[in-house]
């Protein structure tokens, strides 16, 4: 089995997802008392807001960089976010790392999807470094069109879901949003920020969802078993 490096903490929240979610698909495969062998180096996600995602490479590196003088094999991002930094840490560290853009569209292609409806951080809807990857793929992406309505989902995964609060307004507002996001013509929709899971799922909706965190977990068991 090889050897994981997750830089977490982005929100904590999320990260205990990704921790379940890794042992539980190792222990499926393997059985017995098979877990994931991993190392989480855990950020102080306050830091990163103090900051802002654009002004904190630095951070991130150096907990990737920490990853690899631990001695694993490999890195994987905690966050959707975080990806915006995933081709220069790459380039730098010199590791592999699962890239959950690259697997969420190889997992949406497969399903024969092409428009797809994409929620997120600020960060993750608005600029390109999420949406150019899904097109390479030959996706259509599609956000919220009104700034209010970024802004909201913004504030929510800030103040609300990335402490772990799940406030059954705010879902009912997610859920009008993916349904304005169905009016616009897309046929499924990304849950593209580890939090929003935490909110609304597949059961809400008529629509396929696709959860990120699950699939780039999915796609980390794998490599670790390859």
């Amino acid at each position: 089995m090889k050897k994981i490096g997750l830089v977490g903490g982005l929100s904590w929240v999320s990260t205990m997802d990704y921790y379940k979610f890794i042992n539980e698909g190792i222990n499926l495969k393997l059985g017995g008392l098979n877990f994931a062998e991993c190392s989480i180096y855990s950020l102080n996600f306050g830091d990163i807001q103090a900051r802002g995602w654009e002004n904190s490479f630095e951070i991130v590196l150096d907990a990737c960089e920490s990853l690899k003088r631990s001695g694993v094999d490999a890195i994987a991002l905690c966050a959707n976010t975080a990806h915006l930094f995933a081709d220069q840490l790459q380039e730098i560290v010199q590791m592999p790392l699962t890239h959950i853009v690259d697997e969420t569209a190889k997992t949406v292609k497969k399903q024969g999807f092409y428009k797809v409806g994409l929620l997120g951080t600020k960060f993750t809807m608005e600029m390109d470094f999420y949406s150019n990857k899904l097109e390479v793929y030959g996706l259509q992406v599609l956000v919220p069109e009104k700034q209010e309505t970024r802004d909201y989902i913004q504030h929510t995964l800030k103040e609300e879901l990335g402490i772990g609060f799940i406030n059954p307004d705010t879902k009912a507002n997610y859920i009008a949003i993916v349904n304005e996001l169905v009016d616009c013509g897309a046929e499924c929709i990304l849950l593209g920020c580890t939090e929003i899971p935490l909110l609304i799922s597949q059961v809400d909706f008529a629509i396929p969802v696709f959860d990120t965190t699950k699939i780039h977990c999915n796609a980390i068991v794998e490599y670790m078993l390859s």
